[in-house]
């Protein structure tokens, strides 16, 4: 719903899409890139390739809801996603209300997704990035769940293990979910996009 197909990077860039994750096929379907799993959800519906290095990212422009949108994945990995997403924000001069991320959420389960308008970090090491070197809590994010962790897990072991098959039929019907919802809130629907996904 509300895609175009690519157009070429300009400084007419309305709205930043960031996927957040960590680079390398080591952590490919690892929870903590459930990010970048719904960028390249949102890339194959617009038909688009998240391929040009541009703000510490892969990175491509395309049309969300008639808004030129740069969607993005750092490639800083997850605690430095900061680096690339305020670089990108600072040469766009683009405002954090206009900043959507989308990361995993661990205190949510796998199929479900939760949106907010802004808010804390929420003990997210990426998240809590971003807001120090913007200087702002402002930005709007889509939580995808990847599970609650184990008791007998160690935190990081959990986030960087994989998805089992099962989980990821499930995600690909999350990530379709997330699309649908960036293009809301890009669409000024922030109210009728948290109605409709919240879970």
């Amino acid at each position: 719903m509300f895609f175009k197909k690519k157009e070429a990077l300009s400084s007419s860039v309305e709205y930043i899409v960031v996927g957040l994750g960590n680079s390398g096929t080591k952590y490919e379907n690892t929870r903590h890139n459930a990010g970048f799993i719904a960028a390249d959800c949102l890339a194959d519906k617009l038909d688009v390739r998240i391929d040009r290095i541009k703000y510490k990212s892969l990175v491509t422009t395309c049309t969300i809801s008639d808004k030129k949108v740069l969607l993005m994945k750092p490639s800083t990995y997850m605690n430095n996603s900061g680096l690339a997403v305020v670089e990108a924000m600072n040469f766009y001069k683009i405002k954090p209300e206009n900043v959507i991320v989308i990361y995993d959420d661990i205190s949510l389960d796998v199929g479900k997704i939760r949106i907010r308008r802004k808010g804390s970090d929420g003990g997210h090491n990426g998240i809590k990035n971003i807001i120090y070197l913007s200087g702002s809590d402002l930005f709007p994010r889509i939580k995808i769940g990847v599970g609650h962790k184990p008791e007998k897990w160690d935190l990081a072991d959990w986030v960087l293990s994989r998805f089992s098959e099962d989980e990821l039929k499930t995600l690909s019907e999350t990530t379709d979910k997330a699309c649908d919802a960036v293009s809301l809130m890009i669409g000024g629907q922030i109210d009728k996009a948290m109605n409709l996904y919240n879970s």
